[in-house]
This record gives structure tokens, sequence and C-alpha cells, in this order.
């Protein structure tokens, strides 16, 4: 991609690319590095609203709940406690209670004691979860290619995807754990 098709220079956002200080509502608007991060924001919440509608339509399930089939496909057997999926999803763990009782409702997922500790439940995977994770991926897949992969040059997806998991990594190691 040519960086001037997105208002950049090569070298504008690096550490050595001298910032001046911000000490108008103006500079700040124009700030490469808040302009970037705006537009990270701003194309990840068209995507996920594009992206998850389809999901709703296709599949009569939220993006979120999308969201949790997958990192409870990603956990297996035996599933997993509530609080490592409010952990996951960045919520609270009320929230994320609030969440898969709407998911143990619509048969998606399901609540059994841990076999070593039966005060602890772990939520898991139902076939009919399995199958509307399986259903919504594909759909999801085709979606990603169309609106995000296919807009790339190909020889740059591969890194892009690379620096994507850098950033969400590093993104998040730095919160702190939510109870």
């Amino acid at each position: 991609m040519n960086p001037q098709t997105v208002g950049l220079e090569a070298g504008d956002l690096g550490a050595e690319a001298g910032h001046t200080e911000i000490s108008t509502a103006q500079q700040a608007a124009a700030d490469d590095r808040v302009l970037v991060f705006g537009r990270l924001l701003g194309t990840a919440n068209r995507l996920e609203h594009i992206l998850g509608r389809e999901i709703e339509a296709e599949c009569g399930i939220s993006h979120l709940m999308f969201e949790v089939l997958l990192i409870l496909g990603r956990a297996g057997e035996p599933g997993l406690p509530m609080r490592r999926i409010a952990q996951e999803q960045v919520l609270t763990t009320g929230g994320a209670t609030r969440l898969v009782d709407r998911m143990v409702r619509a048969g998606l997922v399901e609540r059994v004691a841990e076999p070593g500790d039966r005060r602890v439940h772990l939520v898991r995977l139902t076939e009919a979860g399995e199958r509307t994770a399986v259903t919504a991926a594909r759909l999801h897949a085709r979606n990603v290619q169309r609106y995000l992969l296919d807009l790339l040059p190909e020889p740059e997806r591969a890194r892009f995807a690379a620096q994507l998991k850098l950033l969400s990594h590093a993104a998040r190691d730095a919160l702190p754990r939510l109870g």
C-alpha cells in the first residue's frame, strides 16, 4: 500500500520523527499518532458493525456471542471458567455471566461442574454451539477476506496479520486482570 494514500509519509510515526508538543486542539487533531489510532479504531468499529450484522442476520447470534464460541472452541474440553471468558473479552464477570446466560438459553453453551472442584462451573460448547461456531466462522472468514484482506496487496497480508498479532498481544498483556 502506498503510504501517501493514507496521508502518511515514511518515517512519520517513528520516535525519531521529532513530534512537536501538542498544545492546541488543532495540533491534537492533526497529530499522526492520534490519527493512526483513530483510523485503527474507526476501521475496527466499522468492520465489526458490517461483519457482526451479517453474522446476526445469517446465524442469529451477536458478534460478541460468536467471539465467545471461538474462545470456547479454542479451549476444547472440558471448557473454561467464567473468569477466563470475562478476561478474554474484557468484560466484567457479571457481564460475562449475563452473556453466557443468554447463550445457555439459546442452547449454544452449557455449564458443567469442574471435575476437580465442584464449586467451579465451566462453560463449554454444546453440539448446537459447535455447529453455529462453524457456520458463523465460514461466513466471517469470507467477509474478512472480502472487506479486509482483499483490500491489501497480497504480499503484505501475512506481514499485516503478524503485526496485528503483535499489537494484540502487547495490548492484552498491558491490561490489568479483571476480577
